[in-house]
């Protein structure tokens, strides 16, 4: 019998074969109904090439696709392991998309990732980038768990817990195991990072509640790449957008000296006046990127973009190639974004010169990409 328009799916249960991941910690299967309709689903705790019984938990009849999750495995991928952590699973924590998934595997299916989105929006085919090595493990990390040195709960009547995936419920936790056990709460008030990069020690002022990464060989790991991409040279000058606190500036500042240049622009006031204290001589605006850039004069030689989840997005990168810069280096935390970017500086005459990928958030389906992009040729007029 045909069900009415718009009757829900909740709760349904359905035996699937499961199919590539996808962007967003899930993977793709198919249901179909009794009149041959087929209807993607997004399915987590799962692995490509098993069988499972999937239940529905969000979508109907009218919904284009449904998400669900594996609630119980008939036929295990060689990848699947027990997870470590007991919170995590259908149902429970939200956090780790990962937790069931051998380390090695996580990071294959993070490039598989990558390797999609960049051909299906930018056409570019990964395995032929310059410097690619698959998505690499970063030193700081207990085996995949205890990374995050900052990490946030939801207060209980007698405890403490996390959210279910895309929900408000809260579920106890006693122990994360992503995070390690010295992590520090969301809180007000300036801390002090120590980075040890490219054989120096810097200090940086951060606020306690503003953006630093979580994973203690991320800064180190990132800074290194962006200099060995941009290699500075003295009296270069250097843009660096979504500056932050200046974790980049202070390297490259360094780098170009005296003689150089260095503009930062950072949309949040806290961390843009903290980035004054960390670099010295820095040139630090605040204020909105797409907004601020255009009352920044002249030309650069380097340009960093760090954007957040959502990417630079058109009005900046084509504010970003009018500088003429010799060198881009693109800090990105969403592959979708970074393809969409990337394929927008292509249509500059900005071509992808080399990329880089770091597990800087195991058990989780997140990971972060350094882009080098070049001067490939003349863009359009």
């Amino acid at each position: 019998m045909k069900l009415a328009k718009g009757h829900s799916l909740i709760g349904e249960r359905y035996e699937l074969e499961i199919g590539p991941v996808a962007h967003g910690g899930h993977f793709v299967a198919r249901v179909v109904n009794a009149l041959g309709e087929s209807r993607v689903v997004f399915v987590r705790h799962a692995l490509p090439g098993e069988r499972a019984v999937v239940e529905i938990t969000e979508g109907g009849t009218a919904d284009r696709f449904l998400r669900g999750d594996a609630v119980e495995i008939l036929r295990p991928s060689p990848h699947r392991r027990l997870p470590e952590c007991p919170y995590a699973g259908p149902g429970k924590c939200g956090g780790c998309d990962f937790q069931h998934v051998a380390l090695a595997a996580q990071r294959e299916l993070k490039a598989d990732v990558l390797r999609e989105q960049l051909w299906r929006l930018a056409g570019i085919s990964l395995d032929a980038v310059a410097g690619w090595q698959g998505v690499e493990a970063v030193p700081g990390d207990d085996h995949g768990q205890r990374w995050r040195t900052r990490q946030q709960y939801v207060d209980l009547p007698h405890g403490r817990g996390m959210r279910k995936h895309r929900s408000h419920d809260v579920i106890a936790v006693d122990d994360c195991l992503i995070a390690r056990r010295d992590a520090r709460e969301p809180s007000p008030g300036v801390v002090r990072e120590r980075v040890e990069a490219a054989g120096e020690t810097r200090e940086f002022d951060v606020a306690a509640d503003g953006f630093w990464q979580v994973h203690p060989g991320a800064p180190a790991v990132l800074v290194e790449t962006v200099l060995g991409y941009l290699d500075p040279e003295v009296g270069e000058s250097v843009l660096d957008l979504y500056a932050g606190v200046g974790l980049f500036a202070r390297f490259l500042a360094e780098r170009v000296g005296s003689g150089g240049r260095v503009v930062a622009i950072e949309g949040d006031k806290t961390a843009s006046e903290l980035s004054r204290t960390n670099v010295p001589g820095v040139e630090a605006v605040t204020g909105d990127v797409g907004t601020a850039l255009p009352l920044v004069s002249g030309d650069f030689d380097l340009v960093v973009l760090d954007p957040p989840r959502e990417g630079a997005r058109r009005a900046v990168v084509e504010q970003v190639v009018t500088r003429r810069p010799r060198a881009v280096a693109y800090v990105a935390c969403d592959p979708a974004a970074l393809a969409r970017d990337l394929g927008i500086f292509a249509e500059h005459g900005y071509a992808l010169a080399a990329l880089r990928a770091f597990d800087l958030f195991p058990m989780t389906h997140h990971f972060e990409c350094v882009a080098l992009l070049a001067k490939a040729g003349p863009g359009p007029r």
